[in-house]
């Protein structure tokens, strides 16, 4: 940590730019194997969010290692130091008074949780995205399983390195039988259930 240095405090804070928005900011924080639908599953998420006149911002684990992580590997401490960097720009967004969508593989408990004890109580919402390994490798858009099979790629996630799953997911989503529109659905009752919208929704207007 730096030395020498102390926070500031500043007269607008999150309450403030909150109530500007007329939204509760959040980080709704998708984890699942690579493939499991997590970042398809954010997308339609957020559309229709942004539909609804709520301000978002949506990290992408492929996204963020075009910038602020392209100086990071996949050794277990890069992707610790990944999702610190995430969980801390998550963090500002929401001080900001956005609802955050993050779409990680995040495969290990600790660093999860971390990014949850670092934002203020109630604003993290973990979804785990439940797709089998399977399934995933069936689906695989970008052939990284294959790769990682044939040994081209090292520390894969699912192949030579492990995922975690998570033990207290506010939210699980069946990957493998649901369709995107049915856990984007899902999603929106759930946070109209927890006061996160400030009104209901129509399930059969949603194309995603």
């Amino acid at each position: 940590m730096s030395t020498n240095v102390a926070w500031h405090s500043h007269p607008v804070d999150q309450s403030i730019r909150a109530e500007q928005k007329l939204q509760a900011p959040l980080v709704i924080w998708f984890t699942g194997l690579s493939a499991s639908g997590k970042s398809t599953i954010a997308g339609a998420l957020e559309q229709i969010l942004v539909s609804q006149n709520y301000h978002t911002y949506l990290l992408d684990g492929d996204n963020v290692r075009h910038g602020l992580c392209r100086d990071l590997g996949f050794s277990d401490a890069d992707r610790k130091e990944n999702i610190r960097r995430v969980g801390e720009v998550a963090k500002l967004a929401v001080d900001a008074g956005l609802i955050v969508l993050a779409a990680f593989i995040s495969p290990f408990r600790s660093d999860r949780r971390c990014v949850r004890n670092i934002l203020p109580e109630g604003q993290f919402i973990e979804v785990f995205v439940d797709a089998p390994l399977d399934i995933c490798k069936q689906r695989d858009p970008k052939g990284l399983y294959q790769l990682a099979e044939r040994g081209q790629i090292k520390q894969f996630t699912g192949i030579d390195s492990p995922y975690e799953i998570p033990e207290t997911a506010e939210v699980r989503l069946d990957a493998s039988t649901s369709s995107v529109t049915e856990s984007v659905n899902q999603l929106l009752e759930y946070l109209f259930q927890i006061g996160a919208l400030k009104s209901g929704y129509d399930p059969i207007s949603l194309s995603a």
